[in-house]
């Protein structure tokens, strides 16, 4: 079914509508106006009556398109009907990127979380609509493709060599990539950006926290986080699932930490994933944390962890206050708070959980990231229910007090 539509470099009503398998767009004078629409709507109907009919005559309903000039009947087929064979589209007649993009995004935000679509029109705004500003989607090439890529490799960034990481242009260019499918297949030319690889990533490095390096931590950090950075060591949780956990996902009966929701800017939303949707069991001393921490601020806030005025905190903040002096106060290597999420899983599989537990646990949609990034620390495929990690964490708590009972005696 044909539509009227709007040009949005003109905003000149056009007819959308399919003629023997073709996509055909015919351009009128008309602004787009109610009165004007119902006109063009009018003769949309009249023409795919004709059509439906087999009475259309493409030359004389429109004698002054460029179709008639581009696409001529096929050589011994003659006319059917006085008409001539509308032909695709070849991207002559296609919207400038800009507006495009602004179409794209407009459509498609609705199924986007807020953090995502903040992160949409960064990219769209600082890089993809300088590259392509004087464009028409339909005559963006592969090359011109492949020099904006290269564009921002040049540019600065949080990579190792101080430029945009191959990581960051991929995400850059798969948002590019979506636009010029959906240009493609609505104005009906190829799409260039066909056989484009993405850039190869570098393996994932983390520096995970040893055992007793995770206790030195514990024993030596502000009273006031010590229970926030035990849960984030021992639950693995990402940094937005812990700053914006609630007590209504504190489950104590269970025992379980419920992950429905996560802070970005300073507000809730939906988890990074559906498989981010999750339940954590309380092992060890978490029970414990959670149990002290609801004395402090259970009445004060529905956050779990927030300051004084019961607000969430600021993870920039407290990485900066409370993180990285704590690390050199200990003589401990400066590294990200997100290394405490490798140092669960690290501890997790070393004790011998099941990788699909462990996966399941850390709201993996699959071990295929568990295998690739912490291989070195599954030792055997046994346990998948988190008993080894929980034995293994109480006997370190043993062993603490048993030391502490020596030196008083």
């Amino acid at each position: 079914m044909g539509k009227v539509r709007v040009r949005k470099e003109t905003g000149k009503l056009y007819l959308d509508f399919m003629y023997r398998g073709h996509r055909c767009r015919e351009q009128t004078a008309l602004p787009n106006t109610a009165a004007n629409r119902k006109r063009v709507e009018a003769l949309l109907q009249k023409v795919e009556a004709s059509i439906l009919v087999g009475s259309f005559d493409y030359a004389e309903q429109f004698p002054q398109s460029k179709n008639l000039k581009k696409f001529q009947p096929k050589t011994g087929s003659g006319e059917v009907n006085g008409s001539v064979q509308a032909g695709p589209d070849t991207g002559e007649h296609t919207p400038m990127f800009s507006d495009f993009a602004d179409q794209w995004f407009a459509e498609s935000k609705i199924q986007w979380r807020n953090s995502h679509t903040r992160n949409v029109i960064s990219i769209l705004e600082s890089s993809l609509k300088p590259a392509f500003k004087n464009k028409q989607v339909g005559e963006i090439t592969k090359a011109d493709i492949l020099a904006a890529r290269n564009k921002m490799a040049k540019r600065k960034g949080r990579g190792a060599n101080g430029l945009m990481s191959p990581k960051t242009i991929n995400s850059h260019m798969t948002i590019l990539r979506m636009i010029l499918t959906e240009a493609a297949e609505r104005f009906d030319f190829t799409n260039p950006y066909l056989n484009i690889k993405p850039l190869k990533q570098q393996r994932v490095h983390i520096e995970p926290f040893s055992l007793n390096e995770v206790e030195k931590i514990l024993e030596t950090v502000r009273e006031d986080y010590h229970n926030y950075y035990l849960v984030r060591f021992y639950t693995g949780m990402r940094t937005g699932e812990v700053d914006g956990l609630k007590w209504e996902y504190v489950d104590f009966e269970k025992r379980e930490i419920l992950v429905r929701e996560t802070l970005i800017h300073g507000q809730t939303e939906y988890t990074k994933t559906d498989g981010s949707q999750r339940e954590i069991p309380m092992f060890g001393p978490v029970y414990q944390a959670l149990k002290s921490q609801y004395e402090a601020t259970g009445k004060l806030s529905k956050f779990v962890f927030c300051n004084r005025l019961g607000e969430p905190l600021d993870h920039n903040n407290v990485t900066k206050r409370v993180w990285y002096p704590l690390l050199e106060h200990l003589k401990l290597k400066k590294r990200r708070p997100y290394q405490t999420r490798h140092t669960a899983a690290t501890l997790l599989l070393a004790s011998g959980e099941n990788p699909e537990w462990v996966a399941r646990t850390l709201g993996h949609s699959s071990t295929e990231m568990l295998f690739k990034v912490y291989s070195r620390y599954i030792p055997n495929l046994t346990r998948m229910d988190g008993s080894a990690f929980e034995r293994l964490i109480q006997s370190r708590v043993i062993e603490n007090d048993k030391e502490v009972g020596d030196e008083t005696e």
